[in-house]
């Protein structure tokens, strides 16, 4: 529920079920045809407002905040809405926490929200939102390495040259960056790339939990723990920053913590619900695309034929290696 959890293409068996929706053969095919394109909408949708978060963030910016304070007011205002849906889950479905699992889910909010969120709001200072986003979309080939590295999986020639497509398109878009904003563009990208991987360890150090728990019981808890860390961490650096910045940034952090965190989260799982994470995952891949948009409307990002070439390598290659799931 915090940074992009949802925003970022499935990874590789990170998602359950067909690619059909749960129950849709319940539904009259009058009934389970709307209730696919609504859930397409839903999850399409869930997808721009997610990706309007970097351009909220550069919009901030502008009013000279620093990412510490910038990411603790998102959290601070999304925290009442987590700490509803945790109450909320945990009175509707109760469950029993095994010995351990508080400090587990504590360990992977600090990891996959709090610690990606953190480096995401730092790369946004070097980056455009366009390179933030194809490299956020990166996460499922760095869940494969790991998967690869500690779990000794195999991958086939497929999933290699999907990876090779994506990379080669983040240095397009990279390429796109650097003529125009300069060294910085490294520093920021790997602050971004930082982001990817510390959700992607979350996404292969959750699994069990997520089985156990739920993913929103989870992502609530660990939410909660990320905010905590992140308000913790503001008040240390410089208290004085929250309470002092200009009207338009608490309005844009408001913004942000509802309609870029908390909003999206509830339409795509409700999309989850009725096309099945597979065709969710696919359909957000309207991400990378809304941001440039987005970026150039609202920020005056240029746009650039090898940044539309990167993007849609990146696209496609995240297409093959989530192909398997159609499959």
């Amino acid at each position: 529920m915090s940074d992009d959890a949802s925003s970022r293409p499935a990874p590789i068996d990170a998602v359950a079920g067909p690619g059909s929706a749960p129950g849709a053969s319940e539904h009259a095919p009058g009934d389970a045809r709307r209730r696919f394109l609504t859930g397409l909408l839903l999850a399409a949708t869930g997808a721009v407002l997610f990706s309007g978060k970097a351009i909220i963030v550069k919009l901030a910016y502008r009013y000279g905040v620093d990412a510490v304070t910038i990411l603790a007011l998102r959290m601070a205002m999304a925290l009442p809405f987590f700490a509803f849906v945790a109450w909320y889950v945990n009175a509707r479905r109760p469950v029993t926490w095994q010995p351990g699992d508080r400090w587990r889910v504590a360990a992977i909010g600090l990891s996959g929200y709090y610690l990606a969120s953190f480096l995401d709001f730092l790369g946004l200072q070097y980056v455009s939102v366009g390179l933030e986003r194809v490299i956020l979309y990166l996460t499922p080939t760095i869940v494969l390495l790991l998967s690869v590295g500690l779990l000794g999986r195999r991958i086939g020639a497929r999933d290699w040259t999907a990876m090779a497509l994506a990379y080669t398109g983040v240095v397009f878009v990279f390429w796109h960056d650097l003529s125009l904003e300069g060294s910085n563009v490294a520093l920021g990208s790997l602050f971004v790339f930082g982001s990817a991987s510390a959700y992607a360890v979350y996404l292969v150090a959750s699994g069990e939990l997520v089985q156990r728990l739920g993913a929103l019981r989870l992502t609530a808890h660990a939410s909660m723990v990320a905010s905590f860390a992140c308000i913790v961490q503001a008040l240390v650096i410089d208290p004085a920053a929250l309470w002092t910045q200009p009207a338009p940034v608490y309005s844009l952090s408001l913004l942000n913590a509802i309609a870029c965190t908390v909003a999206p989260v509830f339409l795509v799982m409700i999309a989850i619900e009725r096309i099945g994470s597979p065709a969710a995952s696919q359909t957000g891949m309207i991400g990378p695309v809304a941001t440039i948009a987005m970026g150039a409307a609202f920020l005056g990002e240029p746009v650039s034929a090898p940044q539309l070439i990167g993007t849609a390598i990146v696209v496609a290659g995240m297409l093959i290696l989530g192909s398997r799931k159609f499959n």
